[in-house]
């Protein structure tokens, strides 16, 4: 509480210099909590800790998918499909193809596992990229809509990914398979019948003045906590649970009116922060003995070639130009989602495979907050020297 207080007095001063929230959390992580004696113990490897990690990434989720619907009204298509349903695969493979010719031998399980974490964006690092007017609509458009459903298709892959390599002997790869898809389909129905649920509670508390805005604005934060602990009580997967209660909250959303995210997004914004302290001390303790070359080599292709050919190539023959496809093709920073990822890979993995998949997390995250960071501000500088007419989002009702 105090590192969060102290920053808050100060995080305008610190944002002049480019030190963002990520750096300053994660930088306390590695000096509290990440030495042979830290000042503040984190035991990351209890049943308590994983619990409050995946519900990080569960209001996440929930988060991401009331936010992406942001741009549903934006006239004329942000490239959401191609980049979801093309790039996004091509990508994960690439990213597991550069995995065996960098760490030859490695279980291609494990590989697929690592590519998973480290290929989902996440724009919490570069949120001032979405508020940059120097910035084409459609390419901010596309960069969150992207950033907020990636992580929800990625995640039950995932689990079934970790899955395959601590599963015990006896089951097959078929059984982990059905598993997924039920869990799948349970968190789908689950996330289905609460958010209907909350819409038309909300809707009915306004219509008959039970309730005003600002009571619900407590909807939008319990609805993640209780999608996700009713769909892990029914052995569904409480992260698409939770982003499909995140698209029907966007309607409620709607209903309720201005501010009603405020809270969710707040609670949000608070964990994640937790989330980068925790990646400070995991990033200790992974690079106590420095970086090897291989892991910073794999880091660099996952940032680089893995994610701008199939972005690039996917966007080809659409209405965006050669410059915005090479934006959104760059512009695909890793953070908080990439970090929870790891830490619950490393709390359910073998320690070796556990340690394999920090090291190359820790080693793309850091990357990524050096690179594009330093890039952002003259990608938006191209764009203001070569304006187009500006995009805009209408009114509702027009």
């Amino acid at each position: 509480m105090s590192l969060l207080f102290l920053w808050t007095v100060v995080s305008d001063r610190l944002a002049r210099w480019s030190i963002t929230a990520p750096i300053t959390f994660a930088t306390a992580g590695i000096l509290l909590s990440g030495q042979d004696r830290p000042v503040v113990p984190l035991d990351m490897d209890t049943h308590t800790f994983q619990r409050a990690i995946e519900l990080v990434l569960a209001v996440m989720l929930f988060t991401d998918a009331t936010e992406a619907r942001d741009y549903a009204r934006l006239k004329g298509p942000v490239g959401e499909g191609r980049l979801l349903g093309l790039a996004l695969p091509a990508s994960l493979v690439l990213a597991t193809l550069a995995g065996a010719l960098v760490f030859p031998g490695r279980s291609w399980w494990l590989l697929a596992v690592a590519a998973l974490v480290v290929m989902p964006m996440d724009l919490a690092p570069m949120l001032t990229i979405l508020r940059d007017e120097r910035v084409p609509l459609r390419v901010r458009a596309a960069l969150n809509v992207e950033g907020g459903f990636n992580d929800g298709l990625i995640s039950p892959l995932f689990v079934f990914c970790v899955a395959n390599l601590v599963s015990a002997e006896g089951d097959t790869f078929g059984d982990l398979l059905l598993n997924a898809l039920k869990g799948a389909v349970y968190a789908v129905i689950v996330g289905s019948a609460l958010g209907f649920l909350v819409f038309q509670a909300a809707r009915r508390a306004l219509a008959y003045g039970w309730a005003k805005p600002a009571s619900l604005r407590m909807a939008g934060l319990a609805l993640p906590f209780l999608t996700y602990a009713a769909s892990v009580l029914v052995e569904g997967n409480g992260f698409v649970a939770a982003f499909v209660a995140g698209l029907w909250y966007a309607n409620t959303a709607s209903v309720i009116g201005g501010g009603s995210l405020d809270l969710v997004q707040d609670v949000s914004h608070l964990l994640a922060l937790a989330a980068w302290y925790a990646f400070g001390a995991l990033a200790a303790e992974a690079f106590a003995d420095g970086i090897a070359l291989q892991v910073l080599a794999y880091a660099l292709l996952v940032l680089t070639v893995a994610r701008f050919l199939p972005v690039t190539a996917s966007l080809t023959a659409t209405d965006f130009t050669r410059p915005e496809r090479v934006a959104i093709g760059w512009l695909g920073p890793r953070g908080v989602t990439s970090i929870v990822f790891a830490v619950l890979a490393y709390t359910q993995l073998p320690k070796e495979e556990a340690d394999f998949v920090v090291n190359v997390t820790a080693a793309t995250v850091l990357l990524s907050v050096v690179l594009h960071g330093v890039s952002a501000e003259p990608v938006a500088r191209w764009f203001a020297r070569h304006p187009r007419p500006k995009e805009r989002v209408p009114p509702p009702g027009e």
